[in-house]
């Protein structure tokens, strides 16, 4: 079977090496042009690019995906488009040229969190099981009928990252699986649109913690950001990211939400707006390195009574 692998982050990388490993025909790769990436803002390959050429694969990097790019692929002939978060909607010409049409890897149990942040939020929105399905692409966002699933628990603990981690792999397994039916005539079958939810991209607000929330929503959005893009609090006028922070049972119902109420050997304990407490374990102050909440709380002055939050939310009680 002759393949063309559409993909850009880290999250594709494990579908690409598994379609490698199982001696696919990959015929080439697509991937988003380099970009400029990471503090120094230098210009760097795609994750999937780098692991293509790794591996010898040719690799295309269109600008736009119009006709040219369209007849350049149609000379590959491929028997199938796999897509794994390459990044753009895929116009009708290409859903249209292969043999089996193309196959998208999407991190969530459609038609549950269609669109381009379902393992964040669903790790926001506290949800105990997540999953991958294997989708027959359509003109709509994650709207296509599904060939196949998997479900996936979600521990209270784990991170987007963590599970970001797990869904890559799993839907590696999964696509594989599904592409060894294709020849037989495996079908996929309809969403359910009236189940259907959605999972928008990342704003800025998101990344703010409101201790206003309950303890558990405060945690699960921490849990949600972490490793990226990191939520945060205000602690003396600068951005203070927390990473992990766990429920933590306080009785003092009279604290203003944001404020801490207690230090002890694991970090700092932060009142939440349903008068339970937030233990927060790792930090990162704006221009700083991670680090744990107590070795952040032996070079600072955070102390009970002092409140947390937008500079204008921000005061001692």
């Amino acid at each position: 079977m002759r393949a063309v692998f559409m993909g850009t982050p880290d999250f594709a990388v494990p579908t690409l090496e598994k379609l490698i490993e199982a001696e696919y025909k990959i015929v080439a790769v697509v991937t988003q042009p380099d970009r400029r990436r990471g503090r120094g803002k230098k210009i760097k390959p795609s994750p999937v690019k780098e692991c293509a050429l790794q591996h010898g694969v040719p690799v295309l990097q269109p600008e736009k995906l119009d006709r040219t790019f369209v007849n350049q692929l149609g000379e590959l002939q491929p028997d199938v488009i796999i897509v794994v978060a390459y990044g753009k909607l895929l116009p009708p010409e290409i859903l249209n040229l292969p043999r089996f049409g193309c196959l998208n890897v999407h991190a969530s149990l459609l038609p549950k969190y269609r669109g381009a942040a379902p393992i964040h939020r669903a790790i926001i929105n506290g949800e105990k099981e997540s999953g991958v399905s294997i989708m027959l692409l359509d003109e709509g966002m994650d709207t296509g009928p599904v060939f196949s699933q998997k479900k996936v628990a979600i521990p209270d603990s784990m991170t987007a990252g963590e599970l970001h981690d797990l869904l890559a792999v799993e839907g590696a397994q999964l696509l594989v699986e599904t592409l060894e039916k294709l020849p037989g005539g495996l079908q996929p079958k309809p969403q359910n649109d009236a189940e259907a939810s959605y999972a928008p991209l990342l704003t800025k607000e998101d990344e703010y913690l409101n201790w206003a929330e309950g303890a558990a929503d405060i945690v699960n959005r921490i849990r949600g950001m972490n490793p990226w893009p990191g939520a945060y609090t205000i602690y003396e006028n600068k951005r203070l990211k927390i990473y992990g922070a766990e429920q933590f049972p306080f009785t003092v119902n009279d604290a203003v939400p944001g404020t801490v109420v207690e230090i002890n050997d694991r970090g700092f304990v932060v009142m939440a707006g349903d008068h339970n407490g937030v233990l927060v374990t790792e930090v990162q102050m704006q221009g700083k390195q991670r680090m744990s909440a107590p070795a952040f709380l032996r070079g600072c002055h955070l102390s009970p009574g002092v409140c947390l939050g937008r500079e204008e939310e921000q005061e001692d009680v």
